[in-house]
């Protein structure tokens, strides 16, 4: 192969390794609550943090490290992520307005 096409096939392959990275959807983002357990079933697992009491489910794929119990302090990482949407038309203009008769 000569140089040009040398050159060519690297930008190539170049703009394709690009492309294939940016095309990766972002990671959802994760968040924490700390507190002692509260209430603990198969499927879910609460915490009070402060006067709230947070549920969150679980599952066989959550990982537990140690032994889990109420009365236990854990910090539980855990990601929001959409299941569904639902798009409401806006109301625009006198639309959303209450009609009255001027009288």
């Amino acid at each position: 192969m000569n140089k040009i096409a040398l050159r060519g096939l690297g930008l190539f392959c170049g703009a394709l390794l690009l492309s294939a990275t940016s095309l990766k959807a972002a990671e959802a983002k994760y968040y924490q609550v700390t507190g002692p357990v509260v209430a603990l079933t198969a499927s879910t697992i609460t915490v009070q943090k402060g006067d709230d009491k947070w549920e969150l489910n679980r599952n066989s794929n959550t990982k537990v490290k140690g032994a889990l119990k109420v009365g236990s302090k854990v910090t539980i990482y855990y990601k929001m992520i959409a299941e569904e949407i639902e798009v409401k038309e806006a109301k625009t203009g006198d639309e959303g307005k209450k009609k009255t008769n001027d009288k």
